[in-house]
């Protein structure tokens, strides 16, 4: 059973504020979550493949096949600044303080 300290403990550590209704309310959902994972634990699950869906899941990914898209002109008309027929992004390395190469050839570290 998760005590009423316990559930404000977890409150105070998500910031979330609590009333006393509250606080009775999750501790007893939060005992119940718990008791519920406690029985999944007694399963004797030696042999079950691990799944990723709970129902058979077939046909989820569309066939790859080539569409029409839009114009370049069209697509960099709404960009805020082209170069070169492309979108001009800034360098990450802009605000960056320039790196010395050491003369050894060795990389900086």
């Amino acid at each position: 059973m998760i005590d009423r300290e316990q559930v404000l403990h977890v409150a105070r550590l998500a910031r979330l504020e609590l009333t006393e209704d509250e606080v009775g309310r999750m501790s007893q959902e939060l005992s119940d979550v718990l008791g519920h994972i406690e029985k999944i634990g007694e399963l004797d699950l030696e042999g079950v493949p691990p799944t990723t869906h709970v129902v058979e899941v077939s046909n989820t990914l569309r066939a790859d096949t080539v569409e029409p898209s839009l114009p370049r002109e069209i697509v960099l008309a709404s960009a805020p600044a082209v170069a070169d027929g492309g979108f001009l992004v800034p360098s990450p390395q802009a605000d960056a303080e320039p790196q010395v190469t050491p003369s050894d050839g060795q990389r900086p570290r």
